[in-house]
């Protein structure tokens, strides 16, 4: 089975020897969003008026998925109004980076290594422990982005998520960044999804770079 997107972009977030995942909160986000753009491509949800809504409940049988449904199903329940995109990833981010890298340990890519700091504070990281997915995943992601090759569009909607999270160092690295920004964007932007799906995209791209200016003016404050 292929990695979700979220796996993906978890593979391209952490550090391959230490386990940590770098640019933690757009890494969340994307994570989130992936988990959402996931069921829109499913059928499960439909991003309406910048409101995630649950159109089948049915589970697609990946239990991270399956975790996160329920959650937006949660806000769809009784009078409430269904979640607005950021909410939703906002909410959604611990649990779609917990259920992504349960996958990814499952899959044996990663090892789960628990500790703390000072002898004090929990820290679980993840090392890698078999490159050969990420290493095909880089390739693909090169040749549509720095090649210039067509992407499919699963591989098109994780160009859009790593656009909309300004993830290019993660999945460019050495790369000149001005040239894989504008190439991303240009694929971000294409013509190779349906409305619904770009409507969604545009919505988790730009809750993503909400909650990350949010996460941002928080830290700066406290």
């Amino acid at each position: 089975m292929e990695a979700t997107l979220g796996e993906q972009v978890l593979l391209l977030s952490l550090d391959d020897e230490t386990g940590r995942v770098r640019e933690e909160t757009r890494t969340a986000c994307a994570v989130a969003g992936a988990a959402v753009l996931e069921l829109v491509l499913a059928g499960r949800v439909e991003v309406v008026d910048d409101r995630v809504c649950v159109r089948d409940p049915g589970p697609l049988g990946n239990p991270a998925l399956d975790e996160v449904l329920a959650r937006i199903a949660e806000g769809n329940g009784g009078r409430r109004r269904p979640r607005r995109t950021k909410d939703c990833v906002q909410h959604l981010r611990k649990a779609a980076v917990s259920g992504a890298n349960r996958a990814l340990v499952e899959r044996g890519l990663v090892r789960e290594e628990k500790s703390k700091v000072l002898g004090l504070f929990p820290v679980t990281r993840y090392p890698e422990t078999d490159g050969s997915v990420e290493k095909a995943l880089r390739q693909r992601l090169e040749a549509v982005v720095l090649g210039g090759e067509q992407p499919d569009e699963r591989t098109a909607s994780l160009v859009a998520l790593v656009h909309g999270a300004k993830l290019h160092r993660q999945a460019f690295p050495g790369a000149d960044q001005r040239a894989a920004r504008s190439r991303t964007k240009e694929i971000a932007e294409g013509q190779w999804a349906g409305e619904a799906v770009r409507g969604a995209i545009e919505a988790i791209q730009a809750a993503t770079a909400a909650v990350v200016a949010a996460t941002a003016a928080a830290g700066a404050a406290g």
